[in-house]
């Protein structure tokens, strides 16, 4: 193998290596990491809300009051917060949730909302469930209609 052929070869792996471990993917991997950190007992609690029918409707009023900013108006994510539609987010327990609103995640620019009271952070937790996973494109290319 000539000299040349060796610095082209050495280059392509660089660059697929730099591009499959690129920033924007450790961090959303470390964001949603962060669901992992709950402990059990606080993961296993249940919403005391879940058959409230009105929480829903309070979490989205908390939710813009106080999240939409960073997750964007429909929870997407945006530059400043991860998506909330995400299926780590959705699968995570009502528990886990509240941990992490109580707790925040304050390296990566999420408040502590520990002072807002227990039954809203509840309520928002109640409504982020609510939203249910993204949906992949269809075969058009085109996202699925959200319920």
């Amino acid at each position: 193998m000539t000299l040349r052929a060796s610095f082209v070869l050495l280059l392509a792996v660089g660059i697929a290596t730099a591009q499959s471990n690129s920033a924007p993917a450790r961090k959303n991997s470390s964001v949603y990491a962060e669901l992992a950190r709950a402990p059990r007992k606080a993961a296993a609690r249940p919403n005391p809300l879940e058959d409230d029918s009105e929480a829903v409707a309070a979490g989205a009023k908390l939710f813009d009051l106080h999240c939409a900013e960073c997750h964007g108006e429909m929870a997407q994510g945006g530059k400043k917060a991860p998506s909330l539609l995400a299926n780590e987010v959705q699968q995570a327990t009502p528990g886990t949730l509240f941990w992490l609103l109580t707790n925040g995640v304050v390296r990566h620019g999420m408040p502590v909302w520990s002072k807002l009271p227990e039954p809203q952070r509840w309520q928002l937790v109640r409504f982020i469930k609510s939203l249910g996973p993204a949906h992949p494109p269809d075969a058009n290319g085109e996202k699925a209609p959200h319920p």
